[in-house]
């Protein structure tokens, strides 16, 4: 609503005005493809990416965007992603973000949401000084114990600490989250096999001594074996490392 209790008429300032908008983005074909990848609790519309990124952009132009996500009902996957990537495009320092990314953690309930609000959150990167705060950001988070928020530090992980400088303190958070949920295991997994596709040498030494369940390895073996990357000798490699 603007001052005068009215809805404005060319923003997204209330849910309603936006779930209006996104009604009519939707598309009947690609919402049954969202649908088939997402979980069968999701109310999925059908709206694409790039139409969401450029009301994303717009709406983090605006004051007062967090309007458009104060209602209480349940919200459409679309609306969750939406939200996610407004706090990407803020304009705002790390210390405001973060609070919006803290806020913003417990509405994560897939892995698409997580995986693309992870994407967007390009600051980290942007100075050392980001990154570092970052890395203490997430620590609480890969101790969490719930699936998404285990998923999001992970996801963080191989998105902006790749580099060999991080892969002592990747590793030390990572070897330690054993027996997790699906698609925190899956996060883990994914992470080690990024790692090992700019480290081959590290990460085979730490394979050879991981402390992770054997479900969680299995699926780290299984990624690194996907990435295109890893041929010829180094795939017999990776294929020797598996548990027997």
């Amino acid at each position: 609503m603007d001052r005068n209790g009215e809805e404005r008429e060319n923003g997204f300032r209330t849910q309603r005005s936006l779930r209006a908008e996104l009604e009519k983005l939707a598309e009947p074909d690609y919402q049954k493809f969202s649908a088939h990848l997402l979980p069968p609790d999701e109310q999925v519309l059908g709206v694409r990416l790039p139409a969401l990124r450029k009301i994303a952009r717009r709406l983090a132009a605006e004051e007062g965007w967090q309007d458009a996500f104060s209602d209480r009902e349940k919200p459409y996957f679309e609306e969750v992603m939406l939200h996610g990537m407004v706090i990407g495009y803020l304009p705002c320092g790390p210390e405001e973000r973060l609070s919006y990314i803290r806020d913003f953690i417990p509405l994560i309930h897939n892995w698409s949401v997580c995986d693309s609000f992870c994407a967007g959150l390009r600051f980290t990167a942007e100075s050392p000084q980001n990154k570092e705060r970052v890395w203490q950001f997430l620590q609480p988070y890969f101790r969490s114990g719930e699936e998404y928020a285990v998923r999001f530090a992970c996801v963080m992980v191989l998105n902006y600490y790749t580099e060999t400088d991080d892969l002592e303190r990747d590793l030390a958070e990572l070897d330690q989250l054993s027996e997790q949920p699906y698609y925190a295991s899956m996060a883990v997994a994914w992470a080690i096999s990024m790692l090992y596709v700019r480290h081959p040498r590290q990460m085979k030494e730490y394979l050879g001594n991981s402390r992770l369940d054997d479900a969680t390895y299995a699926r780290a073996i299984r990624k690194i074996l996907e990435s295109r990357q890893i041929q010829g000798e180094e795939r017999e490699a990776v294929r020797a490392l598996r548990r027997k």
